[in-house]
């Protein structure tokens, strides 16, 4: 083994967070990663998984590919410095949990860590322990090491993506933040005790300045997580957890107003049926969910209904610079099984700069700030997670599509921008226009206006932005039809609302490449909200081809067939 390796204890290595932290490290050659838990043979089993999924194999401890890989028993409640100098880490991560339910000698790893000048990091995400570390600072500066708490999602993600946001205020005045997990995901019991510990019980938030109590899994707000440029997942209730941003927040900004950070599950049903039992216990009918803990985790994993994508936000509000309202948004979607890999993250990007021979600060504290939202980007690109940041100045007029597109707008090509500039504006050009034959299409399109079929048909469309909402007039030869658009946030939902007649479809603008893709999320008759599976749709896009800018509309649906497609270009004038 060569000296130079940086020696890393996973405490629970074979666990839910630590096994996926435990793989994205294996292949690294500078690391010696022991992988330790109360059970060996666990811990020997994953590490032979491991070895295997990587491709390697040979003598227990060594992995020419990749990381030198040891399986090794850990107790928590043991001798900590007889294992500790026996084992001798660099750096121990403690990803066990739950953290919530350490109360006697809660510190004694980290503890135990600094009196052996070892360094220290674990993912918790209870407000108590994380801000509570910081009591050991001195002795961590006295022996020259270092104990981040919370380098996980929430505080650590959470506040690097605060960071990236703040220099566009003055004051920061509200912030929230919410994980939405996918329903694909199976849920560790760990991560279930530690929800279900406070399930009911007081919750410590600010509200107008003061501090107040929440009722944890109870207070809720609704949110729809949509980075600029991806389809957003479904809008949903997030309900409120005690996570470590409540306790630190106030700390790090002064003149906040009110905090929130919340879980938004899938299916809602599911978390309406979590929330009423919150209730019983905030009755005092129930003394705790805890002891249902692995019936809920049960649950969670039978009905694992809804869409395999998980998300993240944050939101800020306040005062920018020239004193306008304002409200940033950052917000994170995660493909398939790609969202569970973000809590370890942060711990990853801490390893990574201790091999580049970056070494944070000696100290205990709380991870918040301790890394930039560029460290975790450059994480992200690995996997199929999209992030981006939208600016919401509330008394300054935008393009409409620039507001929704947030800062995917910047990639759109001048063709498409030019088109939704914004303003009063005038485009022409020519237009193919097929119609559906069935009666209930024809019938549609003659309430809507919907042109007659045609060839190489001349097409003039013009725009006319009116307050929140821009009118779209076409004129196809002779036949002229109206539609008007505005954006649709029902639950900080940035989506496209377009209405023709008694008809409202709410549309996802995605960019891709050099086309801008507009997805039906939901629609509306008169006002009613209508199965989405029954919504009219098609291969509906617009893209900049030869300097022009060309569209391709097409509108049917299961009852319908096709009612009409409409295909072309514009030039603006």
């Amino acid at each position: 083994m060569s000296p130079e390796r940086l020696s890393l204890l996973i405490i629970g290595g074979y666990g839910t967070f630590g096994g996926r932290l435990a793989r994205l490290l294996g292949e690294e050659p500078r690391i010696r990663l022991l992988i330790g838990g109360r059970s060996l043979k666990k811990a020997d089993d994953f590490v032979a998984d491991l070895r295997s999924s990587k491709g390697g194999a040979g003598r227990l401890g060594s992995n020419d590919l990749g990381a030198w890989l040891q399986a090794v028993a850990f107790d928590r409640n043991g001798d900590l410095q007889e294992q500790l100098r026996r084992l001798r880490p660099d750096l121990v991560v403690d990803a066990s949990g739950p953290f919530q339910s350490f109360t006697d000698h809660a510190y004694k790893v980290v503890q135990a860590c600094i009196e052996l000048g070892i360094d220290y990091a674990d993912l918790a995400d209870s407000t108590g322990f994380v801000a509570g570390v910081s009591g050991l600072d001195a002795a961590a500066k006295a022996k020259g090491t270092f104990a981040l708490s919370g380098l996980s999602s929430l505080p650590a993600l959470s506040f690097a993506a605060l960071q990236a946001m703040a220099p566009q205020f003055s004051r920061i005045e509200n912030v929230a933040a919410g994980i939405a997990p996918s329903a694909h995901v199976k849920i560790g019991l760990n991560v279930v005790k530690a929800i279900a510990s406070y399930a009911g019980k007081p919750v410590a938030v600010l509200r107008a300045g003061q501090p107040a109590e929440g009722r944890g899994l109870i207070d809720r707000m609704r949110v729809t997580i949509a980075p600029p440029g991806v389809a957003p997942l479904a809008s949903r209730t997030f309900l409120l957890v005690d996570a470590p941003d409540l306790a630190l927040l106030p700390r790090h900004l002064g003149g906040l107003q009110s905090t929130f950070t919340g879980v938004g599950t899938e299916p809602q049903a599911l978390q309406r049926l979590l929330s009423l039992a919150a209730r019983l216990v905030h009755l005092r009918l129930l003394p705790s969910l805890q002891p249902f803990s692995r019936l809920l985790q049960a649950a969670s994993h039978r009905f694992a209904l809804g869409a395999h994508r998980g998300g993240m936000f944050v939101r800020a509000g306040g005062r920018d610079r020239d004193g306008r309202r304002l409200t940033a948004d950052w917000s994170l979607i995660a493909e398939g099984d790609d969202g569970p890999f973000i809590p370890v993250l942060g711990v990853e990007a801490l390893v990574r700069r201790l091999l580049e021979g970056r070494r944070p600060q000696s100290g205990a504290r709380p991870a918040a700030g301790e890394l930039r939202l560029a460290d975790f980007e450059a994480a992200f690109r690995r996997f199929s997670i999209t992030s981006g940041i939208r600016l919401d100045y509330e008394d300054e007029a935008q393009p409409l599509y620039r507001r929704i597109l947030g800062d995917a707008w910047q990639g759109l090509p001048p063709a498409l921008a030019a088109i939704h500039g914004g303003g009063t504006r005038l485009a022409s050009g020519r237009a193919r226009i097929e119609r559906g034959g069935g009666l209930l299409a024809r019938l549609i399109a003659g309430i809507i206006g919907f042109p007659a079929a045609g060839e190489d048909l001349p097409v003039a469309v013009r725009f006319v932005a009116e307050g929140d909402r821009e009118i779209w007039t076409r004129s196809f030869g002779a036949k002229t039809f109206r539609s008007w658009q505005a954006a649709d946030k029902g639950g900080g939902q940035p989506l496209l609302a377009e209405v023709f007649g008694p008809f409202r479809v709410l549309l996802a603008l995605v960019p891709e490449g050099q086309k801008l893709s507009l997805i039906v999320r939901g629609w509306r008759f008169c006002g009613i909200p209508l199965p989405l599976f029954l919504a009219p749709g098609g291969d509906t896009y617009e893209e900049e081809r030869d300097g022009r800018f060309h569209f391709h509309v097409e509108i049917g649906g299961r009852l319908t067939g096709l009612v009409v497609r409409y295909t072309g270009w514009l030039v603006v004038e």
